[in-house]
């Protein structure tokens, strides 16, 4: 799990990059939100992210689309729910993998 330390309360907060896909992660949106961290990894690799709020205070990734304009979560997946791991690209994984690596530490 990477680690962040929460502006707020000064504690190491510790994270996986597959709770930005549940609509449960981060602590169903009570813990210190990095969906948009993990969106932004993603973008700066040329992708196109949409984050949505769920419910009244998580956000999660909703879309991701190639460069060449594919969806990357299939329509088939149940959005919020299924484990990213099954459903996402091997490729996107890595990516997620390596800009978020186990103990690795991500400035908030």
């Amino acid at each position: 799990m990477s680690i962040t330390t929460c502006k707020t309360c000064f504690q190491d907060t510790h994270w996986s990059w597959t709770e930005a896909f549940d609509k449960f992660g981060f602590y169903d949106g009570d813990g210190l939100v990095m969906t948009e961290h993990v969106a932004q990894a993603l973008r700066k690799k040329r992708y196109t992210v949409t984050t949505e709020p769920w419910g009244c205070h998580n956000v999660v990734v909703t879309s991701i689309v190639s460069k060449k304009g594919r969806a990357l979560i299939p329509a088939r997946s149940n959005l919020g729910y299924d484990d990213p791991l099954d459903y996402l690209p091997k490729r996107i994984i890595k990516l997620l993998d390596d800009a978020f690596p186990e103990d690795g530490k991500v400035q908030p």
